[in-house]
């Protein structure tokens, strides 16, 4: 059996009793953090509170090399984790599919996401929400600004007057993680300045923060440490305008 437990948000206590459960009865556990990782807790942390030896994989660990946690699973309960839940940003399909071809059973636990946490903080409802973008560093994808892609999801959203959830880049091998304020620059140098867009830091966490304003304003605020999403508002409905004001200290005028 093969068990992928979602992590949660925060820190290692941030999982379900189901995932806790799974964990602390598998015979192999696996992980890997580079889609993903949670903000307060590091791998001795998780080994720690679940008493457990986690072997970290990297991204050709996973995609290009799972037979140590295939063959594994082959023999005994093994666990694969991942910060958020296994099946949104963090997905890792290949890997199912890859023990399913090979008769070995398939489980998911999971558990709060991004996606979802950005709409709650906000307040934006999450039906109203289209295609989510990564926002990369420049020198990750070999070009100056942002990919058109980027700018595409967002027009293509913003013409149908829905919300854009915008994940920021992380480069797992050096714990680079790219903040709100340089996202929101991006898009301002690259793309328009004058936007609402809301950043939202550390969610899960128990003081998350959560500001709206323009773009190019944006761009020069700081917002704690990170990680942090980027989210560009479609059309709002008034309870979202509300909760923008409330929760996220939105300029009047941004909202009318």
């Amino acid at each position: 059996m093969l068990t992928f437990v979602g992590l949660g948000l925060y820190d290692e206590r941030s999982v379900t009793i189901e995932g806790r459960d799974a964990i602390r009865d598998a015979e192999a556990v696996f992980a890997e953090f580079y889609t993903s990782r949670l903000v307060a807790a590091t791998v001795e942390d998780l080994e720690a509170y679940h008493d457990v030896t986690i072997q970290v994989r990297d991204r050709a660990g996973v995609e290009q090399d799972p037979e140590p946690i295939l063959e594994a699973a082959e023999t005994g309960p093994a666990v694969f984790l991942t910060a958020g839940d296994p099946t949104v940003s963090t997905t890792h399909v290949d890997l199912r599919l890859r023990a399913h071809e090979r008769d070995i059973g398939t489980r998911i636990v999971h558990a709060p996401t991004a996606q979802t946490a950005a709409s709650g903080l906000t307040g934006l409802q999450n039906y109203r929400f289209g295609k989510s973008t990564t926002i990369p560093f420049p020198w990750a994808h070999g070009a100056d600004g942002v990919p058109d892609s980027v700018i595409d999801t967002i027009e293509a959203n913003r013409e149908r007057g829905l919300h854009t959830l915008a994940y920021l880049d992380i480069k797992a091998e050096s714990e680079e993680l790219m903040d709100g304020g340089t996202a929101a620059g991006l898009l301002a140098d690259h793309w328009r300045a004058d936007p609402l867009g809301v950043v939202i830091g550390r969610a899960g966490s128990p003081e998350p923060t959560v500001k709206a304003d323009r773009l190019g304003a944006l761009s020069e605020m700081t917002f704690g440490p990170p990680p942090h999403m980027l989210l560009i508002p479609g059309d709002l409905h008034p309870i979202e305008v509300d909760a923008l004001a409330a929760f996220g200290d939105a300029p009047e005028a941004l909202l009318e």
